[in-house]
């Protein structure tokens, strides 16, 4: 029975459900594209939630059913360009201190991740504790498309992933089906998107069973199993030192997808692709969650600044004219001394700053 009456013209539906905290992306038409004022509603209601011994997990799902969310609201950052970085870096340091919560939280969080689950929806999702995926989940980090770098932690899950998958996903926004997610440690556990209303009702109401016994009663097997396969082919390319090298191996390569993944990053700018490879490698060298949405910030507050992702998006969601101008052009001209810049500490008190094990 619901415990308090949600307000269902929010954008975020928050409420009470039995035992449960639930969370709802209430932007079903946008593919529920998270804006900065639904990072914020759902920062403090999981603060309201910590400590209430009334709430014994908390869930979080999307309106509709094609996508959990589809990414943040790039948009609304593009559109206050003219105001400076001041919005942009904002969005992106209240969120990625939601990630780390969501990450570091004390109670089970369960993540639906059912149809588009994309940047930001990860963010919220790929962090928690349980992550359920279904026959209609595809998830991706397209960010070296739009001129930017995978993140709220996307780093971090790119770089635990097996082998050097992480690099081939991060560096070509390849999507993952269910099966692929689960592989690449992004998701924990199928169930059949039929049967998703039941087991929330099940979680809702049953009391005394761990969450997770009551997700394995309802799991599914896992669809879509493509990247996997292709371990072996894609450690020998994507394990080479620089993205140019990449190329050439693909470009040898006689797997019958190198060609199209050899044109796709052709496409991509330059500088994220190389500040992506670096990036994953720095956050397996250092191991954290948060040291990888540090590394993080950085970037991706530079990459406005630099115009390379305001570029990214005029060409793909403004203009359209899919012709975006990289600055630099080629792969040739990302010096390693413009990827070290990037990768630099922040001055003083505009470091992102976030101390691992801290969910607080």
């Amino acid at each position: 029975m619901m415990s308090q009456p949600p307000d269902t013209d929010a954008e975020t539906i928050i409420r009470t459900d039995g035992r449960a905290g639930r969370i709802t992306l209430n932007r079903p038409k946008a593919l529920n594209a998270l804006t900065y004022e639904q990072v914020g509603v759902i920062d403090r209601a999981l603060d309201s939630w910590r400590d209430d011994p009334a709430i014994a997990l908390v869930i979080l799902d999307g309106a509709g059913d094609r996508a959990l969310c589809a990414g943040g609201d790039v948009l609304a950052m593009y559109d206050s360009r003219d105001s400076g970085t001041e919005f942009a870096n904002t969005f992106w340091r209240d969120e990625y201190h939601l990630n780390q919560k969501i990450a570091r939280y004390p109670k089970p969080y369960v993540a639906l991740m059912d149809g588009i689950v994309m940047g930001g929806g990860i963010g919220l999702s790929a962090h928690a504790s349980h992550r359920i995926v279904t026959e209609r989940s595809m998830l991706a980090m397209p960010e070296t498309g739009i001129g930017l770098v995978p993140d709220v932690g996307g780093m971090w899950l790119l770089a635990s992933a097996p082998g050097h998958l992480g690099e081939y996903l991060g560096l070509l926004g390849q999507r993952m089906g269910s099966a692929d997610a689960i592989y690449a440690g992004f998701a924990d556990t199928h169930v059949d998107a039929g049967r998703l209303e039941a087991l929330i009702d099940v979680l809702c109401a049953r009391d005394g069973e761990p969450v997770g016994v009551t997700i394995a009663e309802f799991a599914g097997t896992p669809t879509g199993l493509v990247h996997a396969e292709r371990q072996t082919e894609i450690d020998a390319i994507f394990s080479a030192s620089t993205v140019s090298e990449i190329c050439d191996r693909l470009a040898a390569s006689a797997a019958d997808w190198a060609g199209k993944a050899l044109a796709k990053l052709g496409q991509r700018s330059p500088l994220s692709l190389s500040l992506t490879l670096a990036a994953v490698r720095e956050a397996r060298a250092r191991g954290s969650l948060e040291d990888a949405l540090n590394i993080e910030y950085r970037l991706t507050t530079r990459l406005f600044a630099h115009g390379e992702f305001l570029e990214g998006i005029r060409a793909l969601l403004v203009d359209k004219d899919k012709a975006p101008k990289w600055k630099p052009a080629t792969l040739a001209d990302v010096t390693p001394a413009l990827v070290d810049e990037f990768l630099s500490p922040l001055p003083g008190a505009d470091e992102l700053g976030l101390k691992a094990g801290n969910g607080s």
